[in-house]
């Protein structure tokens, strides 16, 4: 396992190697073991989660507030997939920033994301989406930014984007920038 650093302290990507032969190829999708071989300590996951979508669909942004926050260790089983953690702690240096990475099956990459960040993606393919959790799903802890917000400008890579009802009316990044500093100076 390969780990690249990202411009956000917290946010890793992380390359798997490939093993092929004549019947195909093996790979390991998560070593707890590679991790601490690495330095890197990651949270126990309690849930795993696999998502299909057709091409051109937006998921997210979406978190869970604390104390439910969620760490996610999410990867592409099949197809191709633009990922993006956007900050939003805000004790952080990098607070309203974000990041995005290809995920694919054949690039063989995952993107450790901690907790504090709102996530999305976009499919650029048909894709399988796989992610392990650290925290149960909380219905009441879920929180979100609009896919779209003009203030993070997001390059999602796609002209015509599926998305649902509920993410097109998730709030804006300043509003929920100002949920988040009034809860946080509590």
């Amino acid at each position: 396992m390969e780990v690249v650093p990202t411009p956000i302290e917290g946010l890793i990507e992380l390359r798997g190697k490939k093993f092929h032969d004549n019947r195909g190829w093996f790979t390991e999708a998560f070593s707890l073991k590679q991790f601490q071989e690495k330095g890197l300590s990651l949270p126990a996951f309690v849930q795993d989660n696999i998502s299909y979508s057709h091409r051109g669909v937006v998921r997210g942004l979406h978190l869970q507030l604390s104390p439910f926050a969620q760490a996610k260790l999410v990867s592409v089983v099949k197809g191709k997939v633009v990922d993006v953690a956007v900050d939003v702690r805000p004790e952080s240096a990098t607070f309203g920033k974000w990041h995005s990475v290809i995920l694919s099956e054949e690039k063989n990459n995952a993107l450790f994301v901690p907790e504090g960040f709102a996530h999305g993606f976009a499919t650029l393919e048909d894709s399988y989406f796989f992610y392990k959790c650290s925290t149960f799903y909380q219905p009441s802890a879920e929180g979100g930014v609009r896919w779209n917000d003009a203030d993070l400008a997001i390059d999602w890579q796609i002209d015509h984007p599926i998305v649902s009802p509920k993410d097109e009316t998730l709030p804006s990044f300043r509003e929920l920038k100002g949920k988040l500093l009034t809860s946080h100076h509590a």
